[in-house]
């Protein structure tokens, strides 16, 4: 099967539609599959529930998909870096579903190797466990999540093979690996596209199994939320 297309719209074709739950990998701005959701935004796909760990900033990933009001629901760990996403949240116009940051990765980890649930003490006592069964397990009580599947995982990496192998560059990684398994679909955009076989195998992070399509994205822009530099030093 061809796994590598020509664009972004021919790596998103007869995948998208209404109502669809999209996992977005990155943490803030780093690692987020740009390309891949301004395609998203392109194709008009509404009443989204994404799960990813944050939205973006304004304008910029995800934020761009709250702007054009496509995304219905949110499963995520924060909120704090995008203005938007906070004011819709607040207003009542997007569901949220809060999760502490642990708890989501563990969640997408358990939906990509099959585990439909799991126990955690993360949040027992808390708002976070209203609702669900609380366990005891020898003196302490546990809260049990559910794993997380998406019909759709959107990815970013820094290095992939025809064959959908992928490397990661650096805290780029981060959520990426998980929901490259946790996708019933798993679309990759990469930096750089090798020939089959030029990535060491001990140099996979995803295995190409977990892969159904890539686009080639050179050069993306890296952006940076928070720039902060020291006072120039005096001469």
């Amino acid at each position: 099967m061809r796994k590598v297309r020509s664009t972004v719209a021919e790596a998103l074709e007869g995948i998208l539609g209404d109502g669809m739950t999209i996992m977005s990998g990155g943490f803030g701005l780093c690692g987020i599959p740009e390309a891949l959701i301004e395609g998203i935004e392109r194709s008009g796909a509404r009443d989204l529930t994404v799960i990813s760990n944050n939205a973006g900033v304004d304008g910029i990933g995800l934020g761009r998909l709250l702007a054009t009001r496509q995304i219905r629901k949110m499963i995520s760990s924060y909120v704090g870096e995008n203005k938007l996403f906070a004011e819709q949240y607040l207003s009542g116009e997007l569901e949220l579903e809060f999760n502490p940051q642990g708890t989501l990765a563990e969640r997408i980890r358990a939906g990509g190797a099959g585990i439909p649930a799991f126990y955690t003490k993360t949040g027992v006592g808390t708002l976070i466990a209203e609702g669900k069964e609380v366990r005891g397990f020898g003196d302490d009580d546990y809260v049990m999540e559910t794993g997380l599947v998406a019909d759709v995982s959107l990815v970013h990496a820094w290095k992939g093979d025809a064959e959908g192998n992928l490397v990661y560059r650096m805290t780029a990684r981060n959520f990426n690996p998980m929901m490259a398994s946790a996708g019933r679909i798993t679309i990759a955009e990469v930096e750089h596209l090798v020939p089959t076989g030029a990535i060491d195998p001990d140099h996979v992070h995803t295995p190409g199994i977990f892969v159904d399509r890539i686009v080639h994205v050179p050069d993306p822009t890296k952006h940076i939320e928070q720039r902060t530099l020291r006072p120039a030093e005096s001469v």
